[in-house]
């Protein structure tokens, strides 16, 4: 996009219709590792994929001050999201050669902060990453947050309602892994839409006036 188109105008959706919104579904594969034995497996087809979508999710908690360790890590290829437990077997050595591998691409969202949660379990350096809310801009996309740029691109909600369950819980249902798997999926939808050049910031239907004296960038 132009930059002079960019002065002119961003994209942005607010909360009244972003709830409007269809809610987006998981459609790919979800396999859980939560043994040593399955993490080479793992990230052996990740390896196979020419790009990798990355979140992370905590256990909440609601005492002021307190804080958890990072339980779960959810790394996607095009057709299947391996959920990998940290909370059971720690941060591999082959998850961690994956994250500092700068051959391998992988995209997610605000992901220092999952950095810096994750530094609590382990050292590493990671490699090849891009963060979607620097990658945007370059769209005209104010907004943030994934579920906000998700609605943006595809007209869809991803609902948070499994957010602030309990990701160490001996068992994670049906929702929470559908849930995790669809926000490290739909990293990989965001980027490839944007790459492939068949977005056009101009058409979409959450254009707003630039003001230089208010924003609107949120990440709820």
């Amino acid at each position: 996009m132009a930059s002079d188109t960019k002065k002119d105008f961003f994209l942005s959706i607010d909360k009244h219709a972003l709830a409007e919104l269809p809610a987006a579904k998981f459609d790919g594969k979800i396999t859980i590792v939560d043994s040593a034995e399955q993490v080479d497996e793992a990230i052996g087809c990740l390896r196979e994929s020419d790009i990798i979508g990355f979140d992370t999710e905590t256990r909440p908690t609601f005492r002021k001050g307190a804080l958890n360790e990072v339980a779960l890590m959810q790394l996607s290829s095009r057709e299947t999201c391996f959920l990998i437990r940290l909370n059971i077997i720690g941060l591999p050595r082959p998850v961690i050669e994956l994250l500092e591998d700068d051959r391998c691409t992988k995209v997610g969202v605000s992901i220092h902060d999952d950095f810096h949660n994750l530094h609590r379990l382990a050292a590493f350096e990671p490699k090849g990453f891009i963060d979607l809310q620097h990658f945007v801009k370059d769209f005209g996309i104010a907004d943030n947050s994934l579920s906000r740029i998700y609605a943006i691109l595809f007209g869809q909600r991803i609902s948070k309602g499994q957010r602030l369950t309990n990701w160490e819980a001996e068992t994670l249902t049906p929702a929470q892994q559908a849930y995790a798997s669809l926000d490290a999926m739909a990293c990989i939808r965001i980027y490839d839409k944007l790459s492939s050049g068949s977005f056009d910031p101009s058409q979409s239907e959450f254009i707003k006036v630039n003001d230089p004296d208010q924003s609107t960038t949120t990440n709820e």
